[in-house]
């Protein structure tokens, strides 16, 4: 059975490319390698977040996707059901906090920038940032307080999207990993190869975070995205004593550094389970996945300068996850340049689940011709800030043709979830 389109990659970004094509009308089979939602999703926090997003391309996402996710809230809910677990979005705001005469300055020059281009910034003195989080250090010398930003539980949020899809009629196959290209006698990608058979399709999107990269080169393409690990620290469960989600003003420095150098920031925020989440860090090491006592150390010091309480804290577990990284920051959202029929939807690093709606609803307009709630040209996989990258093309690694399957392949495990 051929597809309109064949999603490489069931994550939140995947998910809901699926969902707004689906819900257009479009044929859709999503496929993983893994489980539904197992990777970058599944050890990241939920952020949804404008205070971390300079005026531009990303904070426009950014802006469109906090609108789309407080719509989807209602609508998942609606669809799916009550036994449906709640993906939890929670409105509960956002507090940057400074200790410096320096800081402060940088972060009023920031928040103005962004007040500029339509953001919720209210600068509060340090007493009224303890008024809203009691429990901050008594050094913090002021603080802006963002209302707009918003929480998800990740894997929830992936799982609902992937569930609409599925009622829309998407077919989602765990389990099954591409392999390479179906190659028309034009040269167009018809879709991919896999473990399981060969997948037909009019396109291709790979949305697979980290590994969006190998994909690509599976498939005969290329796109600069590389991983960037990051780990998380989690609290027993107490009562709540944090309130929004409160870090430093190194933060917004650390996800706009280039460097693969380890950096670190304080972020700190509570879950409706009673446990705290402490981050964050950021460092390139390849998909390495040994926890660094040093990272954890780090992060535990930082988050204690914010919280003195958490001092006297246990930490029952932490975990890692990587980030899909891009040169330029920003994510590839759009058809390649070198092999049509291929899309891609990737590259959002640590904001993949906070850009997920907007991202899906743009690979979508662009496939199925509709008109897009945001200009997509800034993500565009032929922008120069990328094309400047490219390797040079070696012939002797182009594939020969091989014609499009018309093979079914969708007869195992049609309600399988995630790649």
């Amino acid at each position: 059975m051929a597809a309109d389109v064949v999603i490489v990659g069931a994550g939140v970004v995947g998910a809901a490319c699926a969902r707004s094509l689906a819900l257009a009308g479009a044929s859709v089979v999503v496929l993983d390698r893994g489980a539904a939602a197992a990777g970058t999703s599944a050890h990241g926090e939920g952020n949804l977040l404008v205070s971390d997003k300079g005026p531009g391309p990303e904070l426009v996402l950014a802006q469109e996707s906090l609108r789309r996710w407080t719509a989807l809230a209602g609508e998942l809910a609606d669809e799916l059901g009550p036994r449906f677990p709640s993906i939890e979005h929670d409105a509960k705001g956002g507090v940057v906090v400074v200790a410096s005469d320096a800081g402060l300055t940088g972060l009023r020059e920031f928040a103005a920038a962004q007040r500029a281009a339509g953001v919720e910034a209210v600068e509060v003195s340090g007493d009224q940032a303890r008024e809203l989080e009691p429990d901050l250090a008594p050094g913090v010398l002021g603080a802006i307080h963002y209302p707009q930003d918003a929480q998800v539980q990740p894997v929830a949020a992936a799982e609902a999207l992937l569930a609409s899809a599925r009622r829309a009629g998407a077919v989602v196959r765990t389990g099954v990993e591409v392999t390479g290209p179906l190659l028309g006698a034009d040269g167009r990608l018809t879709g991919v190869t896999t473990t399981q058979g060969d997948v037909a399709a009019g396109a291709v999107v790979v949305a697979a975070g980290p590994w969006s990269a190998d994909v690509a080169e599976r498939l005969g393409s290329w796109v600069p995205v590389r991983p960037r690990r990051g780990t998380v620290l989690v609290t027993t469960p107490m009562p709540q004593r944090i309130h929004h989600k409160v870090y430093d003003g190194d933060y917004f420095a650390a996800t706009q550094s280039a460097g693969a150098e380890l950096q670190t920031s304080a972020v700190i925020e509570s879950t409706r389970g009673g446990t705290v989440l402490i981050g964050s860090s950021r460092e390139q090491v390849g998909f390495d996945e040994r926890f660094s006592a040093e990272v954890l150390a780090q992060m535990a010091r930082r988050a204690v300068t914010v919280f003195p309480f958490l001092a006297e804290t246990h930490v029952m577990r932490s975990y890692l996850g990587f980030r899909p990284y891009m040169p330029d920051h920003l994510p590839v959202i759009g058809a390649d340049p070198a092999l049509p029929g291929l899309w891609f939807a990737t590259g959002h690093e640590g904001a993949g689940v906070g850009l997920a709606p907007a991202t899906g609803d743009l690979v979508a307009a662009a496939l199925l011709g509709s008109a897009p709630a945001v200009d997509p040209a800034p993500y565009a996989a032929d922008r120069p800030t990328l094309q400047a990258l490219r390797p040079t093309p070696d012939v002797s690694d182009v594939q020969a043709p091989r014609g499009t399957c018309t093979s079914d392949t969708t007869e195992s495990d049609p309600e399988g979830a995630r790649s």
